[in-house]
């Protein structure tokens, strides 16, 4: 009997559901159209509206649950209002990171015909890389969820930059073999390290990893940047880079950047993979000023579904969920290249539910 993927879904808060929703709906579509399997599907409740109600951040055994499936699918996580006693928002999706070492975070950044071009240089409709954040250690490793930062009360706190060995040669394994991957799929394949090698001697050690590791790519094309000077060439110059590795805390706000060049947080797609399993999600908020309004733009949710089928079909090898996945990503490229897609997050006429609809008809209407 062909093997049954399983699904660990947590919606959370805000947008956060109805972007999952939009997402599972895409993607049963596209499942179907390619005669895959469907998933089993089981929900698990966690965030910051569970925390509220329960004193919980997530379910009893919820985490244990989330890591016996093939993958895991996030809505959003957090409301600004409830907050634990720290001040510090609720965030359970941290601990999932570190529990199943979430090392490799994947941030696609792609330009689309009729979507909103942040640069004038004609270039930017040409924006496709990718930025790989480290996801476990860095300085989330001494994220508030973790408790591990050192504290004198109301005097002074001290948060770690952890650079470790072990985790850094699984990301920049990643990284090669993720630039190998692209430019055998026509792209440049430039691998970039992205670093402050320069003043810390904790990413002096990232670099030196990178080096190391770099002996055994040697057909893999590498640069190097400081990270000051990658927001910069960010802004300046995206068109030249493709694949981009970076430290935790760095990836994250370097991708919000590059978000934005593209349109918006709406559009940005992210999993993190760890060595057993692959946590899925939009890298958006929750955004409750619009939650319920049927204004999200579930298109983050909706591609960060596609990679997640590209993930378990090499995880599982069960059938058809590699196409399943490219007809996702494809039907996008369609929508927005007929313009059917408008998002109101770009100023279109188009909530999230017409959004999903039409994505459903585009798959329809597409080969297999």
């Amino acid at each position: 009997m062909a093997h049954i993927p399983t699904i660990s879904l947590i919606k959370g808060d805000g947008i956060g559901v109805d972007v999952a929703e939009s997402a599972f709906a895409v993607m049963d579509t596209a499942l179907l159209r390619c005669g895959a399997i469907a998933p089993k599907v089981q929900e698990i409740a966690a965030g910051a509206g569970y925390f509220a109600q329960t004193g919980l951040d997530i379910e009893p055994g919820g985490e244990e649950k989330a890591g016996e499936a093939d993958a895991i699918f996030l809505g959003a996580i957090g409301l600004p209002s409830i907050r634990q006693e720290d001040g510090t928002e609720v965030s359970p999706h941290l601990r999932l990171r570190d529990r199943y070492q979430l090392y490799a975070g994947v941030r696609p950044i792609k330009a689309y015909p009729n979507a909103p071009q942040r640069l004038a240089d004609p270039r930017a409709a040409g924006i496709d890389m990718i930025i790989l954040r480290e996801s476990t250690e860095g300085l989330f490793y001494s994220a508030a969820v973790h408790k591990r930062s050192e504290i004198i009360p109301n005097v002074e706190v001290r948060d770690i930059m952890r650079i470790t060995r072990a985790t850094t040669e699984k990301l920049h394994e990643f990284g090669f073999k993720l630039a190998e991957k692209r430019r055998a799929r026509g792209k440049s394949g430039n691998l970039t390290c992205v670093d402050k090698a320069n003043v810390f001697t904790s990413q002096a050690f990232f670099r030196q990893i990178f080096d190391e590791t770099k002996v055994r790519y040697p057909d893999v094309n590498v640069s190097y940047n400081y990270v000051d000077a990658m927001a910069l060439d960010l802004v300046r110059q995206p068109w030249n880079f493709d694949v981009m590795v970076m430290e935790n805390m760095f990836g994250d706000i370097l991708s919000d950047l590059a978000g934005g060049l593209v349109g918006g947080m709406g559009m940005a797609s992210c999993g993190e993979i760890g060595e057993t399993i692959g946590l899925f999600q939009p890298a958006h908020g929750s955004a409750p000023d619009i939650m319920g309004q049927d204004k999200a733009n579930p298109l983050a949710a909706i591609l960060s579904a596609g990679l997640m089928l590209d993930y378990i079909a090499t995880k599982t090898q069960t059938e058809n969920y590699e196409a399943a996945g490219a007809l996702i990503d494809a039907a996008v490229d369609a929508g927005f290249a007929q313009n059917r897609l408008r998002p109101m997050e770009f100023g279109g006429d188009m909530g999230t539910i017409a959004v999903t609809e039409e994505l459903i008809k585009i798959i329809g209407e597409l080969p297999k």
